[in-house]
């Protein structure tokens, strides 16, 4: 049986003119066990699944991988140690503290970004923020050494083949969200891919880009519910995205995303590591998502 939150009727629905045109899907993804694996590759619960099919030391080595080259992309390129204990929802939460300067010949280990977190040190973490996000758009290619590009593309590939293809049909599954993959690519998507992850800010933008999300999730549209809550989160992304012709459908592992879909209104897909599960990777598909929202958006409107 599939797991949706129903819509009510405040949820909205396109009406008059509006509904003729095609709705802007607001896709609203969890990160964590959701389009990647990582916890379950450390504790061996996703080996545990298979019944010893999986070589349980094989998905803990590779988890222990990812983490470190996680850090090491955090680390030297994101400034990390530097602002771990200053984090943010999302990298343009403190673009008012933001001059706009050229950061291009920058010195930001001279500019004794530290505490007390005033106004002068939002603006040094608001550069650091805007650095990352030009990083982001550029990808790795233009980050990680030549060693460096070799290994970390060797892991995604491993890990890949021991998941069965869990990260390379999560990342088909949002190209054909935003429409980059689809029968007829001359019909243009409006639609987006938004992430939002309990974990820190700048570990999941490295996340984002080591596990080639970068190329169907902008970096303004990762968002940590580390202190907020994914609930506020979800207020955010409505806030901006919102408007009589969008839909929104939450997509993820855990209760707490279940619950702010449900506070939202909004239809919610749970995904599960089990083989058997109804909606995992690879296996879920577009159409799937899309009969539960078209579900849930039409008992509304009924409602209404």
């Amino acid at each position: 049986m599939e797991e949706v939150v129903p819509a009510s009727a405040n949820s909205q629905t396109p009406t008059g003119d509006a509904a003729a045109d095609q709705p802007i899907n607001v896709y609203v993804w969890d990160l964590d066990e959701t389009l990647i694996l990582l916890k379950s590759l450390l504790d061996g619960s996703f080996a545990g699944h298979f019944e010893g099919l999986k070589d349980h030391e094989k998905g803990t080595e590779i988890g222990k991988r990812w983490e470190n080259i996680i850090l090491e992309l955090c680390d030297e390129h994101f400034f990390y140690e530097e602002i771990e204990n200053y984090n943010q929802p999302y990298l343009s939460s403190l673009h008012e503290y933001d001059d706009g300067k050229d950061l291009t010949k920058y010195d930001f280990e001279a500019d004794c970004f530290s505490s007390p977190f005033d106004d002068a040190n939002k603006r040094k973490l608001a550069y650091r923020h805007r650095a990352i996000g030009d990083k982001y758009a550029k990808g790795l290619q233009k980050i990680l050494d030549h060693r460096m590009f070799k290994v970390w593309s060797d892991l995604y590939s491993s890990t890949d083949k021991y998941t069965d293809g869990w990260l390379s049909s999560a990342h088909k599954l949002l190209e054909e969200a935003l429409g980059k993959s689809t029968p007829e690519p001359a019909v243009k998507s409006s639609s987006i891919n938004c992430i939002v992850t309990s974990g820190s800010l700048v570990p999941s933008i490295a996340k984002c880009l080591l596990y080639r999300l970068d190329d169907v999730v902008s970096s303004d549209n990762v968002y940590s519910s580390w202190e907020s809550g994914k609930l506020q989160c979800f207020k955010w992304i409505k806030e901006r995205h919102g408007g009589p012709n969008v839909r929104f459908c939450a997509v993820g592992d855990g209760p707490e995303e279940r619950s702010a879909a449900s506070i939202m209104k909004w239809p919610f897909v749970k995904i599960e590591i089990r083989p058997d599960a109804p909606h995992r990777f690879p296996g879920l598909s577009l159409s799937t998502i899309h009969g539960i929202m078209d579900a849930v958006y039409q008992s509304s409107g009924k409602d209404g």
